[in-house]
């Protein structure tokens, strides 16, 4: 295998890597794609793939150090707790009565799907994390690191695992709602709030101890 195909193969494990593990994104993925099928669920995850788009571009062009102020984790940390806390609060009330969501999604003020996986993503110090640690890591540990715009490019092909994961979950989710009832829909929403209410308040007490140090 040529360092070209290894640099490839290695970028999409690391897209997947950041794309994978259950956290805020894949909740509201999951609870949009079971409610509202395929497409849906793809925007949100195309949403979150541009924030991760632009942590990449900052980072790439050594912008780490300004992602790694105490001020801008205390700004981010604040935005992605009250986000997550809305968002879950919404799907909570959301699953105890199916009519009133239904009236009142149109009300939502991240009703959209594309824009509510960037807004997850770009305030989440989950991928704020992975982007700093593991890409910066990657970046540093080159011989010969470059910053033209074929190097730039290549990096790139890290969102194509986040890609992936999103597309093959988005069909997971697609062909799975046609088996889901009413109830499991409720369920789902309501245990999706909490997580997302979960993960919330667990960023608000980390950016706490963040202003406290």
């Amino acid at each position: 295998m040529d360092l070209d195909k290894f640099n490839l193969v290695q970028n999409i494990l690391l897209g997947l890597t950041l794309a994978a593990p259950i956290g805020p994104v894949n909740v509201e993925i999951i609870k949009r794609g079971m409610k509202s099928g395929f497409k849906q669920a793809l925007l949100t995850g195309a949403g979150a793939m541009s924030a991760d788009a632009t942590y990449l571009t900052l980072i790439f062009f050594g912008l780490t150090a300004f992602l790694n102020q105490p001020m801008m984790k205390i700004i981010l940390g604040v935005a992605g707790s009250v986000i997550l806390v809305y968002l879950g609060a919404a799907s909570i009330r959301e699953s105890f009565s199916a009519t009133v969501a239904t009236n009142h999604q149109t009300q939502r003020i991240l009703k959209n799907s594309y824009v509510t996986g960037f807004m997850l993503a770009i305030s989440s110090p989950m991928t704020i994390v992975w982007w700093t640690g593991v890409f910066g890591a990657l970046m540093t540990s080159q011989t010969h690191t470059q910053t033209d715009i074929s190097a730039f490019l290549s990096c790139l092909s890290i969102l194509l695992g986040c890609f992936l994961w999103v597309f093959f979950l988005a069909i997971a989710l697609h062909w799975g709602k046609k088996f889901i009832n009413e109830r499991m829909t409720r369920s789902v929403s309501l245990v999706a709030g909490i997580f997302l209410v979960g993960f919330g308040i667990y960023f608000l007490f980390r950016t706490y101890w963040i202003i406290r140090m």
